[in-house]
């Protein structure tokens, strides 16, 4: 009886804070709505092979926080770095190019400045003008700090190294 109550309460408590999902669209869908209803973008640039890119799903983007604040402040965008379908951006159509063992897509080059590491969160402002590259895993608490510094427009007026300083979580 105490073991099904243990794996009740952990269940619970695990939903807590990894329930929410981040509402993905595509590249296409956000432009659209940004342009309906101006709003910062989150682009997670990721591949299928890629297991930081997997542990970030899971762990990062599965905390209901963070999901749930994304979702509210960001077009999220799911991005892979390999995809195959076109992608057509101001006019331009970005394709699939191989190379290698796997190619790559045009676009997530494009966006990674040709620097093609999985994970990488990109983000663009209303205008849809590039922001910041932030490669590699960010952990909840890293994340949470970063989603606040361009949700908040605090890029504008503080030094990151400032923003970290007197930055206060939600996690916790």
């Amino acid at each position: 009886m105490k073991k099904i109550v243990t794996i009740i309460f952990l269940f619970f408590l695990t939903s807590h804070f990894y329930g929410q999902k981040v509402n993905w669209i595509s590249f296409e869908e956000a432009v659209k709505l940004t342009k309906e209803n101006p709003k910062p973008m989150l682009v997670d640039v990721y591949t299928d092979w890629c297991g930081y890119c997997k542990k970030m799903d899971r762990i990062t983007y599965g905390n209901k926080i963070i999901s749930s604040y994304i979702n509210e402040n960001f077009y999220p965008v799911k991005l892979d770095g390999e995809q195959r379908e076109d992608l057509i951006y101001k006019d331009y159509t970005f394709k699939y190019k191989p190379s290698g063992r796997k190619g790559y897509h045009e676009f997530a080059a494009a966006l990674l400045n040709g620097k093609l590491s999985y994970p990488t969160t990109v983000f663009m402002n209303e205008k849809l003008e590039l922001l910041d590259r932030v490669p590699g895993y960010l952990s909840p608490d890293i994340m949470e700090q970063v989603i606040t510094y361009f949700a908040d427009k605090k890029y504008k007026t503080e030094t990151w190294q400032d923003f970290v300083k007197s930055f206060v979580s939600n996690l916790k």
